[in-house]
C-alpha cells in the first residue's frame, strides 16, 4: 500500500522544554507524523511525503527525509522560493505552549495535488501550519480523490496575529471542513473550540459524525484518547468511500457510539512535542494494516508515550521501532 502524507516541515526553536535554559533547534511539524508512520508501516508498504519545502532549508529537509526507511521522495516534494516555516515554541507546562510563526510555504491546490494523488492508496493530512490546503481545494480533493482520508485539524484552529503569534480561533465553515474527511482528529481544547456554540463538546461530536465524517478521534493527553463513531464507520478504511461515492447533503445522521481508550500504563515525563502527530499517524496506519479501532488506538497511545521519551524527530522512527535508546 502507498500511504500519502500531506503536511508542513517546520524548523522549531524550542524554549523551556524539559526545564532547559538554552533553546534547542530541530525539525518539527510533519516530521513527527512521517517518523511514526514509517515505524508503523507493514513490510513492503511505502510512505509518500507530499510537502512544499522552502528553498532556504531544502538541503536540511532532504537530509532528514532520507533517514526514513520506507519512503518515496520522487513525486510529492516541491521546493518553493518562499522561506520555509519556522516556529518558536515557548513551553508553559508539559502540555501547553505558545508558538510564533515566521516564513511559510504556499498551500497546495487541487490542480497540483491531483496528479500526485493518482497512485496514492490512502491519505493522511496533518494541518501543521493550517495553510496546507484551502477549503475550496479540499472540497475538490474530497470529490476527486477516492481513497480514505484522515485529517488532524490542529492548526486550522489557530490564527496568526500581526507578530506571528499563533492564537486559538474558531474554524470558519467548520461544517464544510468536516465533510471533507472520513476521519478527523482533534485534542480536547480543539474540540471545545469547534463546539463553542453547541454547549456540550461531546454532544457536538455525536451530532457531526454520520455518512460523511464517520469517525471523530479526540486525544486526551495522559488520559489516552476517545472516539465517537457513526454507524457508517467501518474498521476497514478501504471501505470508507468506495469509488463513485459522492458527498451527501449535510448532515446525514446515523447514530453514534463512543468509548475512551486509556493508556495501559502511566506515562513518563519527558518531551511532549509531536505526541498528537505520532498518535494520529500510528492510528491511521494501523487501521490501514487491518487493526480494529481500539487496537489501533492502543498502538497509537503506546507510540505517543514512547515519543515522550525521545527528544526531537531525528531518529524517532528507529526509536519507535525499539532499535535505539534515547
Amino acid at each position: 500500500m502507498r500511504v500519502g502524507v500531506i503536511g508542513t516541515m517546520v524548523w522549531d526553536k524550542i524554549h523551556a522544554r524539559d526545564g532547559r535554559s538554552v533553546p534547542f533547534e530541530e525539525w518539527g511539524g510533519v516530521t513527527y507524523s512521517l517518523s511514526a508512520a514509517d515505524a508503523a508501516l507493514p513490510e513492503g508498504w511505502t510512505l509518500h511525503p507530499i510537502l512544499k519545502v522552502g528553498s532556504d532549508l531544502q538541503d536540511q529537509a532532504f537530509t532528514f527525509l532520507r533517514t526514513l526507511e520506507n519512503v518515496d521522495l520522487t513525486t510529492g516534494i516541491r521546493v518553493v522560493p518562499e522561506p520555509n516555516n519556522r516556529v518558536e515554541l515557548h513551553y508553559q507546562d508539559d502540555a501547553r505552549r505558545c508558538e510564533r510563526l515566521t516564513g511559510g510555504v504556499p498551500p497546495w491546490t487541487w490542480a497540483e495535488l491531483a496528479p500526485v494523488l493518482n497512485d496514492i492508496d490512502a491519505l493522511y493530512i496533518n494541518f501543521l501550519s493550517g495553510f496546507e490546503i484551502g477549503l475550496s481545494d479540499a472540497v475538490q480533493m474530497r470529490l476527486g480523490y477516492h481513497g480514505p482520508m484522515y485529517a488532524d485539524l490542529h492548526s486550522l484552529l489557530l490564527g496568526v496575529d500581526p507578530t506571528g503569534l499563533r492564537v486559538p480561533q474558531p474554524l470558519i465553515a467548520w461544517r464544510d471542513w468536516l465533510r471533507c474527511f472520513d476521519v478527523v482528529q482533534v485534542n480536547e481544547d480543539e474540540l471545545t473550540l469547534l463546539a463553542q456554540l453547541w454547549g456540550d463538546p461531546w454532544l457536538f461530536a455525536a451530532d457531526v459524525v454520520g455518512d460523511e465524517l464517520k469517525l471523530l478521534l479526540v486525544t486526551l493527553g495522559d488520559r489516552g484518547a476517545a472516539y465517537v463513531a457513526s454507524s457508517a464507520f467501518n474498521p476497514d478504511p478501504m471501505q470508507w468511500r468506495p469509488r463513485g461515492t459522492i458527498m451527501r447533503p449535510p448532515w446525514s445522521r446515523t447514530g453514534a457510539e463512543s468509548r475512551k481508550v486509556a493508556l495501559d500504563q502511566l506515562p513518563s515525563r519527558g518531551d511532549p512535542t509531536g505526541c498528537g502527530d505520532v498518535w494520529g499517524a500510528t492510528c491511521f496506519v494501523r487501521l490501514l494494516a487491518g487493526d480494529d479501532l481500539e487496537t489501533a488506538m492502543l498502538s497509537a497511545n503506546q507510540a505517543a508515550m514512547r515519543n515522550v521519551q525521545h527528544r526531537g524527530a531525528t531518529g524517532l522512527n528507529h526509536f519507535l521501532r525499539g532499535r535505539i535508546t534515547s
